[in-house]
């Protein structure tokens, strides 16, 4: 177990080493760049120089990237360039929303997901097929959809807030309320992809399970079909199903951007975006960097927990 978390340790070391320096690079790499976005052609040639110098962009790719190299590794990933503030205070305060959406987006996936797996995959009848023709439109459908159409029942109803985080002051008695309000539209667009997802993958790794010879015995031998697939057949398709929330994690990093435009929400995405339109390099290499901090963690714990679950996939590792 040791040699495994070091290993998956060094991995998402790497990946974040990786996906960072590439933020940089192709950031830089793009035509244009920081001055060019916030000045366009409305200045001179000495003018558009003198923004480069005071703003370091005047610099080769190499030094700029050794600088930022260099700063990043004492955890100091620059100063944003549109807001005049250090990136490690922005991100921060914009992934703590996009994980907000994401952690309570798959607490819905899971609770919805994997007993409507369960169901489909141990029931037959009008329930089994309405629950499995759901999931294959909601896998079907992309989130950008599902997001627009979501905020379009919200706006034509009123029932829900169309967008944003919050409509009243932060810290007054109905600001969580109010919170959590906003957080239905977003959430549903994220968890309920993701649901179906899970329900998919927990029926067919169920089903097999069932079919396999020790299922068969302990129903040869007079155990009841309902605690068979709760203690023996649940316990042992838990394993994929497990594998699959690190994946999970990467869905729900993609996904939120797309959602987190349509709604309005002020997470890491729409950050990470302004920070593009900009060309606010060192911003893009923060988002970057969490994000694939984010990923990194969600693939750790994943891998994790198979390896704690199943001796047999511990061994593999």
């Amino acid at each position: 177990m040791s040699a495994l978390v070091v290993r998956r340790v060094a991995f998402a070391l790497f990946l974040v080493f990786a996906v960072s320096s590439a933020a940089v690079v192709l950031t830089h790499l793009a035509p244009g760049d920081f001055a060019t976005a916030q000045f366009g052609q409305g200045v001179g040639p000495e003018a558009m120089q003198q923004a480069r110098s005071r703003y370091g962009l005047d610099k080769p790719l190499g030094v700029q990237y050794r600088d930022w190299l260099i700063q990043a590794i004492r955890l100091d990933f620059g100063r944003s360039l549109v807001y005049d503030r250090p990136v490690a205070e922005l991100v921060p305060e914009r992934l703590a929303n996009t994980a907000l959406l994401a952690v309570s987006a798959l607490l819905l996936a899971t609770v919805l997901g994997l007993p409507l797996g369960i169901v489909a995959a141990t029931r037959g009848g009008v329930v089994s097929h309405l629950i499995r023709g759901v999931s294959l439109l909601l896998l079907s459908t992309p989130p950008l959809l599902t997001s627009l159409f979501l905020v379009l029942i919200a706006a034509q109803t009123g029932w829900l807030p169309a967008g944003g985080m919050r409509s009243v002051t932060p810290g007054s008695a109905s600001s969580v309320t109010d919170v959590l309000l906003h957080m239905i539209v977003p959430v549903a667009a994220l968890g309920l992809p993701l649901a179906a997802m899970l329900e998919r993958l927990q029926a067919r790794t169920l089903a097999e399970v069932l079919e396999q010879p020790f299922v068969l015995a302990a129903l040869a031998r007079g155990a009841s079909r309902t605690r068979v697939i709760w203690r023996d057949g649940l316990r042992a398709s838990l394993g994929p199903v497990a594998a699959m929330y690190g994946l999970l994690a990467a869905s729900l990093l993609s996904g939120s951007f797309v959602v987190e435009m349509i709604t309005a929400w002020p997470g890491l995405g729409r950050l990470v975006l302004d920070a593009l339109m900009a060309r606010d390099v060192y911003l893009v290499a923060g988002g970057a960097t969490a994000g694939a901090v984010f990923l990194a963690v969600g693939t750790l714990c994943s891998d994790l927990a198979v390896a704690v679950g199943d001796q047999r996939a511990r061994d593999r590792q």
